[in-house]
């Protein structure tokens, strides 16, 4: 959701805004119009004073994951996020962007089954997440196949709800990472370590996994809200 989007929808004009934020008509019209970037403290500001969406908080730059995720907090990340399976710890801490909170998750290797049950819930509820830094980052840290992987079965969801809005952001961020999608196998932590169970795993994936060449036993059929 733009800044113009977000005002019209409150039904504010520019000069209302900018009395609000402390700024001049004509820079929040240059704002609108792409002129000038939001900065990340005027970011924060719009989302306290109008209550923007969590795709409005600001993302770090660089982006920097580590290779493994405290389960507590991605947790309630997710329950503020809105998330059904977490939505008894929602309130229990302030939501930061879903996009960070999506690519965080898919670089570590701890990943717990029931959060990542929550990942292509968290594709499909923001589908306006900013494509342009997750597909940025995303081959930064090699991690374009699980986020393809995510944002195809986001996609699928859509498809089965006959939500062409959402279709078309989710095939759109799926379209960006086509070009940079690694031909090396990788795989989701839901596969054991052993030599055979990794075979196996391979051999019974899904059409979607195996496009990301990726090896997962998840599939469309085994997420509750599906």
């Amino acid at each position: 959701m733009s800044l113009q989007e977000l005002r019209e929808k409150l039904h504010l004009t520019q000069q209302q805004v900018a009395a609000r934020l402390g700024l001049s008509q004509s820079y929040v019209s240059m704002l609108e119009t792409g002129q000038r970037r939001l900065p990340a403290p005027l970011a924060r500001r719009v989302v306290r004073l109008f209550k923007a969406p969590p795709t409005w908080h600001p993302l770090p730059d660089p982006f920097q994951p580590g290779r493994r995720v405290d389960p507590d907090w991605l947790a309630r990340q997710l329950g503020a996020l809105g998330y059904p399976g977490y939505r008894y710890l929602a309130g229990k801490t302030r939501a930061q962007n879903p996009a960070f909170v999506l690519l965080t998750a898919l670089a570590a290797d701890n990943l717990e089954p029931r959060a990542f049950e929550a990942l292509p819930w968290l594709a499909l509820r923001y589908p306006d997440m900013d494509g342009e830094w997750l597909a940025r980052n995303a081959k930064v840290f090699d991690l374009q196949n699980r986020l393809g992987f995510v944002v195809t079965l986001a996609r699928g969801f859509a498809e089965k709800r006959l939500d062409d809005s959402r279709m078309h952001a989710l095939q759109n961020l799926a379209a960006s990472l086509e070009n940079s999608r690694l031909a090396r196998e990788d795989r989701l932590p839901d596969v054991a370590g052993s030599k055979f169970a990794y075979e196996t795993t391979k051999a019974r994936r899904s059409q979607e996994a195996e496009y990301w060449n990726l090896v997962t036993g998840w599939r469309l059929e085994h997420f509750q809200y599906a």
